[in-house]
């Protein structure tokens, strides 16, 4: 077992190492990369439970070896019994609860996923795209109105708000209390967001609420369906099969967090690369069309919304040369697979006409590929372009993150144009 291995000198773990910088990060991933990309660590911070046989995870650093274990779904498992797809250490009954797909292998994950791609159908997709536009539109111009303030507020976290909202069919009314709720469940690592309250609790706490929306809603559709994505995923049927009101509860939970932060933290991550690469805004404004799609791409790359997931190793395996036992945790870093030289010219430099770009920032390939990807996308251009065809004179301050290891959140960012 990985037990006998020496912690490397460079560790991966700590809270004090989370709440450096990505670029001092990248500092010590980059010396990893070149001579240990398979280090051995120790737990990470922020466990939600006791695990005495947890003595610690290879951190996979390097581009090809991220992508090699996300496409080995067959060795690198993520089911719930076997720790997730979590950093720390999470009941396996509240990844169930939450994660859906994620915490899920075959045949079991390509069940559920067959099931739920009705919710990111082609129609669902051109039914929303509009909407999208029109929303984005909104946003704008409720910013010109408001004038100068904290962008991720005013912006960054509205439109997939929004969006999600929309797509699962949440009432205006309850959008607040979903919004507190994925506000619990993503900043447990944050003492200014955490305060006195317990992590777990409160965890629980919007694990409770949005399962509440959900069954409402499976109630609500299942009596009488419209033409939204609860709906389509209350009567999606395959092979006989339907989706249980536990799997939808899931899955539901997953869309909620995983659709609102990603999006929103690319979004100001996107926004800030721009006001600090002046040549970078002039060229995309100039040919915002043409620009576009490729700079989406380097937004995703430079935000690396995610910034780590895990696997266990089903069988012994060999990986980058290193030895990996049956059971040893695998800890994938993605924000420093997107910063691999040997991968992206000058990863440091942002560049918007960047022509090779095989980001990780969806995942690394395989099943888990991000199933939203289209949907984010469109959000991305819409919200682009109405920033920098309608705000002049925009500039962004300097942000203030979000503590943790797994999402590479900006709680806060100041506007002015």
């Amino acid at each position: 077992m990985a037990q006998q291995q020496k912690y490397d000198d460079i560790e991966t773990s700590s809270e004090a190492f989370w709440a450096q910088t990505m670029r001092q990060r990248d500092e010590a991933f980059s010396v990893l990369r070149e001579q240990r990309p398979i280090s051995w660590q120790p737990p990470a911070y922020g466990s939600l439970m006791e695990d005495p046989e947890d003595l610690g995870y290879w951190a996979v650093v390097r581009h090809e070896h991220v992508v090699e274990v996300s496409k080995n779904d067959a060795v690198f498992s993520s089911a719930p019994d076997l720790g997730g797809v979590m950093f720390e250490n999470v009941p396996a009954e509240l990844l169930r609860e939450t994660q859906s797909i994620l915490t899920m292998d075959e045949p079991e994950h390509g069940r559920i996923r067959a099931l739920a791609a009705s919710a990111f159908s082609p129609r669902q997709i051109r039914l929303i795209a509009d909407q999208i536009k029109a929303q984005a539109a909104a946003i704008v111009d409720d910013l010109i109105e408001h004038g100068p303030g904290d962008f991720v507020e005013l912006v960054a976290s509205r439109l997939p708000l929004w969006t999600i909202s929309e797509m699962l069919g949440v009432p205006v009314e309850e959008r607040p209390r979903m919004v507190g709720a994925v506000d619990d469940m993503i900043g447990l690592n944050d003492p200014e967001y955490i305060g006195d309250r317990d992590p777990f609790s409160t965890l629980l706490g919007g694990v409770a609420t949005l399962h509440d929306l959900a069954q409402t809603l499976i109630d609500a559709r299942r009596a009488e369906p419209t033409d939204d994505v609860m709906s389509a995923l209350v009567h999606a049927e395959a092979d006989g099969e339907r989706l249980t009101d536990d799997e939808i509860r899931s899955y539901f939970v997953l869309l909620a967090t995983a659709g609102n932060d990603t999006t929103r933290n690319t979004t100001s991550h996107g926004l800030k690369a721009l006001c600090d690469n002046a040549d970078q805004m002039a060229l995309l404004a100039e040919d915002f069309d043409r620009r576009v799609g490729p700079a989406i791409e380097e937004f995703m790359r430079w935000a690396t919304p995610v910034m780590t997931f895990r696997r266990t190793a089903k069988e012994d395996i060999l990986l980058g040369g290193q030895q990996i036992k049956a059971g040893d945790k695998v800890a994938t870093f993605f924000s420093s697979a997107n910063r691999d030289a040997r991968v992206f010219e000058d990863p440091w430099r942002f560049d918007i006409t960047r022509s090779h770009n095989p980001h990780v920032s969806l995942g690394g390939g395989g099943v888990h590929y991000c199933m939203g990807q289209h949907v984010a996308r469109i959000q991305l251009r819409s919200l682009f372009k109405e920033l920098l065809t309608r705000v002049p004179g925009l500039q962004l301050g300097e942000p203030e993150f979000v503590a943790g290891h797994f999402t590479h959140a900006i709680k806060r960012m100041p506007i002015t144009f």
